[in-house]
């Protein structure tokens, strides 16, 4: 596969968690692990993004994201990508678009927090990621309150599917969504920035 890409046979559904990673922690790993279940699916990218467009900060340097990203997730059906530093997308709705015509026989899902759905609609054209791939979320118990008030959720309201057909998300056409809760981890990238546990470099 061309840009690092690890293989994908022919309909194999692959979920892509995006970010900065900056850094990667233990909350990514429990999410991606849970993903997998959730939505069934055969594999979950990381897309390490050179830099988040939504952010003033810029994250520290890819190379020692990337680096930190493979030490902390060791699992045979997760890969770490730095697809978008060699495509030059900065924002998700082109990164996908990408994607889609590089990876012909995948069959992709966009997986996120409640956090971001509920400022989904300031990303770039929101709407048409909603409409090119199906979307997942994970949130902790009790985040359903943020998830039912997000523009993205009251837009897309009749694209959501009932939680206990989350497995089917991978299978279905977009536009489409599903919100699972999972127990997360109090852990947070601001937080092991603040506290000195990433230190610049």
């Amino acid at each position: 596969m061309p840009y690092g890409l690890p293989y994908v046979a022919r309909g194999q559904r692959i979920g892509l968690l995006g970010g900065s990673f900056d850094p990667p922690h233990a909350g990514h790993v429990h999410i991606t692990k849970e993903a997998l279940k959730r939505f069934d699916l055969d594999q979950i990218w990381w897309l390490v993004s050179p830099g988040n467009p939504l952010k003033d900060r810029g994250p520290a340097k890819l190379a020692r994201r990337m680096a930190a990203a493979r030490e902390i997730m060791d699992h045979p059906r997760v890969h770490i990508c730095d697809f978008e530093s060699h495509v030059g997308t900065r924002y998700t709705a082109e990164t996908l678009a990408v994607l889609q015509d590089t990876c012909l026989q995948a069959r992709f899902v966009w997986l996120m927090g409640a956090d971001n759905l509920a400022q989904f609609h300031r990303w770039k054209d929101w709407q048409d990621i909603m409409a090119r791939v199906p979307v997942g979320v994970l949130a902790r118990p009790g985040d359903r309150i943020e998830a039912r008030t997000a523009k993205a959720a009251q837009v897309f309201r009749r694209a959501q599917l009932h939680p206990r057909n989350s497995r089917a998300l991978s299978r279905q056409d977009a536009p489409v969504w599903a919100f699972v809760n999972v127990p997360m981890q109090d852990i947070s990238s601001t937080q092991l920035r603040k506290n000195g546990s990433w230190p610049k470099g």
